[in-house]
């Protein structure tokens, strides 16, 4: 395989594998479908919000109908909240009222009569907005470190020298997870780092197992059996980062009115 070739379809499997976890993840858009007659109307409800009020649009949705939204706190026993969406330039819209940093509301809708969403409600978490000088930078190192590594992997299949590849891997991972990672904690929800031994975030806890396992293949680099310790390394980093991204992170508890780390 040419040089271009295994660079391209790194940049593929990457590219896919960020797809997946964003579209997987927790605070991606809830999308549904819903059904006034006939026909049928997509909506995208938000379920990450920073430090203000968030919005639930209904796009499309004919200006006659009638449509509320239910919300409480979450996780809490409260009563739903009911308000009516209102008509606004041109759709239907309703606030979600701003909670405390890493606060979270559950949610769903009635719209012409029928509920939607009321067995499952959508589950909102706020943040701080986070300032684009760290968050660009650790998603790009973030990416660099996953498309490196899947280059790694394809140098070692194809019995190319590797090493100088895996020791920039394991650079860019540092630097994306350790550095500008806790920039990112921080400024979104306070705490530096959510991850073990004091929480148990997912984002935090999946990029300290893959760089564990890439300290140990930069350290047995010597070793004729290398290979099979950076093909485990870069398997583990794909596993990892398919898990969904912020699962199990901060959380508000407002029973204690304390920010809580590690939790759904």
């Amino acid at each position: 395989m040419k040089n271009f070739l295994r660079w391209l379809l790194a940049i593929i499997i990457t590219l896919a594998l960020s797809i997946y976890q964003r579209m997987t993840g927790p605070t991606h858009p809830k999308k549904m479908t819903i059904e006034l007659n006939g026909e049928h109307y997509k909506a995208k409800l938000p379920r990450s919000g920073v430090q203000r009020d968030e919005m639930v649009r209904l796009n499309g949705v004919p200006s006659d109908t009638e449509a509320q939204l239910h919300y409480r706190r979450y996780p809490t026993t409260d009563d739903y909240t009911t308000v009516d969406f209102q008509w606004k330039e041109d759709g239907w819209q309703a606030a979600l009222p701003v909670q405390p940093v890493a606060g979270k509301l559950q949610y769903y809708l009635t719209v012409g009569g029928k509920d939607y969403l009321k067995d499952e409600p959508v589950v909102i978490r706020f943040r701080n907005d986070v300032p684009a000088g760290i968050l660009i930078p650790h998603i790009l190192l973030m990416f660099g470190a996953m498309l490196f590594a899947v280059y790694t992997f394809l140098l070692v299949l194809a019995r190319k020298p590797y090493s100088r590849w895996l020791m920039i891997t394991v650079g860019t991972l540092f630097v994306g997870g350790f550095v500008f990672g806790p920039l990112v904690q921080h400024a979104a929800f306070g705490p530096w780092w959510t991850g073990f031994p004091y929480g148990t975030d997912l984002t935090d806890n999946k990029t300290l197992i893959s760089f564990l396992f890439f300290l140990a293949a930069l350290a047995t680099m010597k070793w004729k059996y290398n290979k099979w310790v950076v093909c485990l390394a870069v398997l583990v980093m794909i596993t990892v980062f398919t898990i969904p991204h912020s699962a199990f992170g901060s959380e508000y508890d407002y029973t204690t009115q304390q920010l809580g780390t590690g939790k759904r």
